[in-house]
């Protein structure tokens, strides 16, 4: 009797902890939709039934500026556009922009639905590119603990340090070409510095073809960095077809052929490179190596099964992002860094007076010592906060309806960060628009880092979609910044004082390509020692 007395009051306590819950939820539930329901979409441009704003979009090219002017002419750091059935919310305040990858991390982790993100991905197999899901969480855990982990990075340490030494290898042979009369191709030798780079990490090869004499890229690697940059340039490229999915088929942009095409003239390099290395492991003639490069930790990567993890199509596909990740913001941001520091001969003295007194004049710089080269790291993150490649990030999609800042965020709309829109932001960054290292130092005990978790410019991103290559992206911009800085001595090119640091009109590249006049710095014997080699 005093059993079931027991038993009774602890089931009319569940059943009334139940009740409980419920009405919580339900409570909670609906002071969420007044919420949402009450709050008000962020401002922006009139708005079309069933189209939106596409017409003004497609008459104002390129969008992202079209985005930015509207921004600015409001006087508001978040804005509403909607195309098609979208709705595009693009941010300038790092204060919401932490709300959006920070606070409601959750909230935001997936990708939208892209045409080009679908061609460049085969189809979302990859990790940065695919909506949130079981395969998003599997590459991701693949690239973090396996790709991109601290015993595979320090692995091909030895890999990076030849193309560190082939950057300078190959600007003293353009130094002393007599027809190049010490003209040197910024652009070209950090694009190809950066694809060297991971091609050596990834296949083992710095080269597909046989590059040219002097140590230059040949015509493969010429057209697959071209692939690259062009596959990057109309990612998430404010295509018709993504705001209105039934005119894919039209293509009346052209940005699916154009990506189409880039992903084939790219992958028609990769592929037979990993087949040939699938090949070599099924039959035998490759075998376990504590060298093995990036392809052989992806081939002999196996489930709990022990059956391989990966398929090739997956392998193929999540190289070329590897691919794509690795040349961009590296590249860009050392041939801006490089074309403000020309301008400024103060600034490039003094990153040269820190790389003699930490490094010295007798040796090159290696990766050991770019912890200590603070002012240099600081003129690479000026460069990224100032002139970054991208003007937004990779566009981040709302799972539900939720509210930021105040405004009502719909589920399903593409959240965008404007790189420029934070790094500029005179809110935010005093005189905005100067090339000014010595904001970023803030005692000399503190070390510079190219991150800002703040989100006050953007580089590397943060949370759940965070880029899991800091490390291997930091530590390529800086080498190549450092070692061409202490290797040569630079101006503007003879027939000029000073460099055009004008944008281009597509995008925020430089409008004409870096060319700089560039002597050897240092004594002979180092130079010498890098020809033997």
């Amino acid at each position: 009797m005093k059993i079931e007395t027991s038993s009774s009051v602890e089931l009319s306590s569940l059943l009334a902890l139940c009740l409980v819950s419920l009405l919580f939820f339900k409570l909670v539930s609906m002071k969420k939709t007044r919420n949402t329901a009450a709050a008000a979409l962020p401002p922006g441009p009139t708005a079309y039934p069933i189209i939106g704003s596409l017409p003004q979009m497609l008459m104002n090219k390129p969008s992202f500026q079209w985005i930015h002017n509207f921004m600015q002419e409001l006087n508001t750091e978040i804005a509403c556009i909607r195309l098609g059935r979208v709705h595009v919310i693009a941010v300038t305040s790092p204060e919401l922009s932490r709300e959006f990858l920070k606070k409601q991390d959750a909230v935001f982790a997936s990708r939208p639905d892209a045409v080009s993100a679908r061609l460049v991905s085969d189809g979302y197999l990859t990790l940065a590119l695919t909506p949130a899901g079981d395969q998003w969480k599997k590459m991701r855990k693949v690239l973090v603990s396996e790709v991109l982990s601290t015993g595979v990075f320090r692995r091909l340490h030895a890999r990076r340090c030849e193309e560190a030494d082939h950057l300078v290898r190959y600007v003293l042979n353009q130094c002393q070409n007599q027809h190049q009369n010490g003209r040197i191709d910024v652009r070209d030798v950090s694009r190809h510095y950066c694809g060297n780079v991971i091609r050596k990490m990834v296949f083992g090869e710095r080269f597909f073809g046989g590059g040219e004499r002097d140590g230059g890229p040949g015509v493969e690697e010429r057209e697959h960095i071209d692939g690259l940059f062009t596959i990057l340039k109309f990612l998430y490229g404010f295509s018709i077809a993504d705001f209105v999915p039934w005119l894919e088929i039209f293509d009346f942009d052209g940005h699916k052929k154009i990506v189409a095409d880039a992903v084939k003239n790219v992958r028609k390099y990769q592929d037979p490179k990993i087949d040939k290395r699938m090949e070599m492991w099924q039959r035998g003639i490759k075998k376990e190596e504590e060298d093995g490069d990036i392809l052989d930790v992806l081939i002999n990567l196996k489930n709990l099964e022990n059956e391989p993890l990966l398929s090739v199509r997956e392998i193929k596909a999540l190289i070329l992002e590897i691919m794509i990740e690795t040349v961009d913001n590296p590249s860009n941001a050392v041939e801006w860094a490089m074309a403000e520091m020309i301008n400024e001969p103060k600034i490039l003295d003094k990153a040269c007076e820190e790389l003699d007194r930490v490094v010295g004049k007798d040796r090159l710089v290696e990766e050991s010592d770019l912890p200590k080269l603070n002012y240099v790291k600081a003129c690479l993150r000026e460069s990224f906060r100032l002139h970054p490649l991208a003007p937004f990030n990779v566009p981040h999609v709302s799972s539900e309806d939720t509210v930021v800042g105040g405004y009502f965020i719909p589920k399903a709309s593409y959240v965008v960060l404007s790189r420029p829109g934070l790094g500029r932001n005179p809110r935010i960054w005093d005189d905005p628009l100067k090339f000014n290292p010595e904001r970023h130092i803030i005692d000399e005990t503190s070390e510079v880092v190219l991150t800002d978790p703040e989100l006050r410019m953007l580089t590397f991103s943060t949370g759940r979609r965070g880029c899991p290559g800091i490390v291997l992206g930091s530590t390529l911009s800086t080498m190549l910044l450092a070692r061409l800085i202490q290797g040569f001595s630079w101006r503007p090119p003879l027939d000029t004082n000073c460099i055009d640091l004008a944008e281009s009109e597509h995008d925020l590249a430089m409008a004409k390509p870096l060319i700089a006049h560039a002597m050897p710095r240092l004594d002979s014997p180092i130079y010498l020692q890098l020809i033997g080699n």
